[in-house]
């Protein structure tokens, strides 16, 4: 099967009181949208989250109607148990110790290994798989799509708030998973072979059981015949999911197909790699980001742009230009999450208000 072929997503929600609007303490929501969904929905770190992912698709189109259906059903558990989803980055006025440990041997793992980190992981985020069939090919891209991964953050930026207090970031989510040793961009890999021996050298350190506690911004998954974008924070619009999902396949497709033909990837350092992601999470869409192809500094609108053109013949191969070059002007023409909370608590001073902002926006998809 060719390489892109396939794509899921997979939205990471926070759990919001109906009333009150701060998290809600339900672990019976997971169990009531597992019931909806089966296999489509899940728990998550915290009682105060859930999980759900599409089935396999193949168009664009399938993505859209599956992020709603989801949506729709995780709704409707919530609603059971007087709660609603909530789709973005982080919850604006949540604080950690509201949350509590989901029962389970791999998350008391977690806390054994990484403490309060494992603790206080009250951020959420949106995954794209992408059909990679070659496992040599899924290492050999990585190095590719490093570059252009900064951009896909900067259109997702939807945690400005922590635990009430304006972070200045568009997406503090990114900064605050920082923290963990297994995030981020990883080195550029020569092949399979050295991909395999890091991870056996992490594992021998204790860091991890095994590669599927890499939460890099891609990763090869050990769960499927993919690779994984997990640089995005949760969205609370489908519009943008969509618009992520199409951007990281196409982008997929260009890294693998530059892999296969034995193209050496952008030669940029992991330093400067993390330095982009770094801007990216702060400014989100409203100022200059570091664009790792050209290695200057340009304003973000601009480098989007660029990423579009580089990316117009694939995605008219594919049949999805029209699409994602309109989601993706609507994006710019919008702003981000980030901006979109900070409008509102300007206007009204009133983070609550924030929050009725991303419960309506998630519920509308």
């Amino acid at each position: 099967m060719a390489t892109g072929h396939t794509i899921g997503v997979e939205e990471e929600f926070q759990l919001v009181d109906a009333t009150t609007l701060g998290l809600a303490d339900r672990p019976e929501v997971v169990a009531a949208a597992e019931e909806l969904l089966g296999d489509r929905a899940q728990g998550e770190i915290s009682t105060s989250q859930l999980e759900t992912g599409t089935e396999v698709c193949t168009t664009l189109g399938e993505v859209r109607a599956e992020l709603l259906r989801l949506r729709a059903g995780a709704a409707q558990a919530a609603e059971q148990h007087g709660a609603q989803i909530l789709a973005a980055g982080t919850h604006p006025t949540a604080h950690w110790r509201q949350q509590r440990l989901t029962a389970g041997v791999r998350y008391l793992e977690l806390v054994e290994r990484w403490g309060l980190l494992a603790l206080q992981q009250m951020i959420t985020g949106c995954h794209v798989h992408v059909g990679v069939d070659d496992p040599e090919t899924a290492v050999q891209l990585l190095g590719h799509l490093r570059a252009d991964l900064p951009v896909l953050l900067a259109l997702s930026g939807s945690s400005p708030f922590w635990e009430s207090s304006d972070t200045g970031y568009a997406s503090y989510r990114t900064l605050w998973y920082a923290r963990w040793p297994v995030t981020g961009s990883p080195e550029v890999f020569a092949d399979r072979a050295e991909y395999d021996a890091t991870v056996a050298q992490l594992v021998a350190a204790g860091i991890v059981d095994d590669a599927s506690h890499l939460y890099w911004d891609a990763r090869p998954s050990t769960r499927y015949p993919t690779v994984e974008v997990r640089v995005a924070d949760t969205m609370p619009l489908v519009d943008d999911v969509v618009l992520h999902a199409g951007l990281a396949r196409s982008l997929v497709r260009r890294s693998a197909a530059a892999a296969v033909r034995g193209e050496q990837e952008p030669q940029v350092r992991t330093e400067v790699v993390r330095a982009a992601r770094w801007r990216a999470a702060r400014y989100g869409l409203e100022d200059t980001l570091l664009d790792l192809r050209t290695g200057e500094q340009r304003p973000a609108a601009d480098v989007v742009r660029s990423l579009l053109a580089a990316s117009r013949d694939d995605l008219e191969d594919a049949g999805e230009w029209d699409e994602v070059s309109a989601l993706a002007e609507q994006a710019l023409a919008r702003g981000t999450s980030a901006a979109r909370q900070r409008a509102v608590l300007e206007r009204t001073g009133e983070l609550d208000d924030v929050v009725r902002l991303l419960l309506e926006e998630t519920a509308r998809g």
